[in-house]
């Protein structure tokens, strides 16, 4: 096997919020450890965001997302070559791309397992318009492993805090590694467990749409209007009885399960008040965090310490529902409290499963996804 060595590595991620492409310069080296040396939020065209949503509302054509995986691949491929222009090319370019549907259940047609994702974003168009090796397509390896894809940021979090901190009794810590993108999702890092994770529910994707559709915000900045608003207890008790937060781990959800037609559904019930609305939602998150921690995390591990990343980590109402959600035991931090970027940590986990792919290293967790084993993630263009 080739020697380790570190490696420059442009990351390319856009999440379920789709509120940019975030673009990463790396450095990744052998011990698997990760620097940020840049970090950039690439906007979208506004037409070709508004194709996205378009998909995620199941609106278009084959033609359409044919021609949509192709564009945005170019944005992904401006945004690459903006940290170029700054830093000269990479030693190669590690591409999440756009999810626009994500489907990790166990149905079957004629035996054969319809068990999917898809990812656009074409990796040979951002090879093309960059001039660079990309590695992209990280979660099908996984799917046809056996797994369901997700949570792939698990590898990172485990090489970045398992056995690598003290409490204060000189134990090693043992963590929740929280992200609260669109969709929330965690990983547990424990020195005498396996580390295992799972998406807890919806993250930001609610909030953000009822942000939009009754104050004509992309999203609640600082949680300020939550923050004027107050929790309907009765309507927040009854969006806590949704299926998925009683499901049993490994599991995953998306835009699929929590839809604009599932938002909208909801809204039949919701409190007069939109102030109220974004309160509620907003404490929804943190409460299903919390839920899941007392389901399926504690009877197992004994958490330390819980880090926050994400555009959750941002939302000052979010993080004081979580405080107050917690036990006080427990603290509470930000991935910035660790040199890690709250912003960009996703893009520097892809930037070490593109270093992982370059050099032949299974990077999925079976514990975390459910695949029968591990194996090495990513295609090559």
């Amino acid at each position: 096997m080739e020697e380790k060595e570190s490696k420059r590595v442009i990351s390319l991620m856009s999440g379920t919020s789709c509120d940019s492409i975030d673009a990463g310069l790396c450095e990744v080296y052998p011990d698997l450890s990760v620097k940020l040396i840049k970090g950039i939020n690439y906007s979208y065209p506004e037409h070709v965001r508004a194709k996205i949503f378009q998909a995620f509302r199941n609106e278009l054509s084959v033609k359409d997302i044919c021609c949509l995986n192709f564009a945005v691949g170019q944005c992904f491929a401006d945004a690459a070559n903006v940290l170029i222009e700054e830093f000269g090319k990479p030693d190669f370019i590690a591409s999440h791309g756009q999810t626009i549907y994500h489907y990790p259940f166990d149905e079957k047609i004629d035996n054969i397992s319809l068990k999917s994702t898809f990812q656009i974003g074409e990796s040979a168009v951002i090879a093309a318009q960059t001039g660079c090796r990309t590695i992209s397509n990280f979660r099908e390896a996984d799917i046809a492993a056996g797994g369901q894809g997700a949570p792939l940021v698990c590898f990172a979090d485990e090489k970045w805090f398992k056995g690598k901190y003290l409490n204060e009794n000189g134990d090693i810590k043992n963590f929740v590694i929280q992200n609260i993108g669109g969709i929330s999702n965690l990983t547990v890092v424990s020195d005498n467990y396996d580390t295992f994770g799972f998406d807890t529910g919806c993250g930001n994707i609610m909030i953000d749409y009822c942000v939009q559709k009754f104050f004509g915000q992309k999203y609640d900045k600082d949680g300020e209007i939550a923050n004027e608003g107050n929790i309907s207890e009765n309507w927040l008790d009854c969006l806590l009885q949704d299926e998925y937060y009683y499901m049993e781990p490994p599991k995953t959800t998306g835009r699929e399960y929590f839809s604009v037609k599932y938002i909208e559904n909801i809204l039949k019930t919701a409190p007069s008040e939109p102030k109220d609305i974004i309160a509620t939602l907003t404490a929804l998150t943190a409460k299903t965090i919390s839920q899941a921690y007392e389901r399926f995390v504690y009877p197992s591990v004994h958490i330390d310490t819980v880090v926050i990343g994400g555009g959750g980590a941002y939302n000052k109402t979010m993080m004081k529902f979580l405080r107050q959600y917690l036990p006080k035991r427990i603290e509470l931090k930000t991935h910035e409290d660790f040199g890690i970027s709250n912003n960009y940590k996703e893009v520097m986990a892809f930037a070490l499963l593109g270093y992982c792919n370059h050099y032949g290293i299974p990077c999925n967790l079976p514990s975390c996804t459910g695949a029968k084993k591990r194996v090495v993630l990513g295609k090559i263009c």
